[in-house]
């Protein structure tokens, strides 16, 4: 193997190092910054449950939980959580290049949340009864974060392969 193709093969796995380390870090600031709108969004009454009514709620009763406290931690849970997310999209979705996957996964992820995994969380009730102001601000909070994270991780990838073929092509 000749001593370009070496260095070519070494950039391609940097890149892709990259890609994954901007994707997982893309992640945990669209858990950051959409969980902190999903917190205000409940406390402007546009959605019954807290993002804290799942994380914390859910298997503690402490009343450290009800402070503002409760919505830090839950904000650092649901971006830690949200990187596991942005991995899951970055192995399956990256090379899509589009707006309307990022809003297909966010609405995928509302349904995993608010029905496949609903019986984890007791003290959060069931989609029928919940408001209508609270599915469509919920749902809405969804396809914002998935389009966020979705888009940014398919811009990073397909940006970065266009460099790398225009580096090869100066080469």
């Amino acid at each position: 193997m000749s001593d370009e193709n070496q260095r070519l093969e070494l950039n391609k796995n940097e890149d892709s190092r990259t890609i994954l380390s901007r994707s997982l870090l893309t992640g945990f600031i669209g858990g950051m910054l959409w969980g902190f709108i999903g917190v205000i969004m409940y406390y402007f009454n546009f959605s019954e449950v807290s993002l804290k009514s799942y994380l914390l709620r859910s298997w503690t009763t402490a009343a450290w939980t009800d402070t503002w406290l409760g919505d830090v931690v839950s904000i650092l849970l649901i971006s830690v959580i949200s990187i596991v997310t942005a991995f899951i999209y970055h192995g399956l979705f990256k090379k899509i290049n589009s707006m309307w996957i990022g809003i297909a996964y966010g609405i995928i992820l509302w349904g995993i949340v608010f029905y496949v995994l609903q019986p984890i969380f007791q003290n959060v009730p069931p989609v029928a009864d919940l408001s209508a102001n609270t599915i469509v601000s919920t749902i809405s909070l969804y396809i914002l974060y998935g389009t966020f994270v979705g888009y940014s991780i398919s811009y990073d990838f397909h940006d970065t392969k266009l460099k790398e073929s225009k580096r090869q092509a100066n080469n």
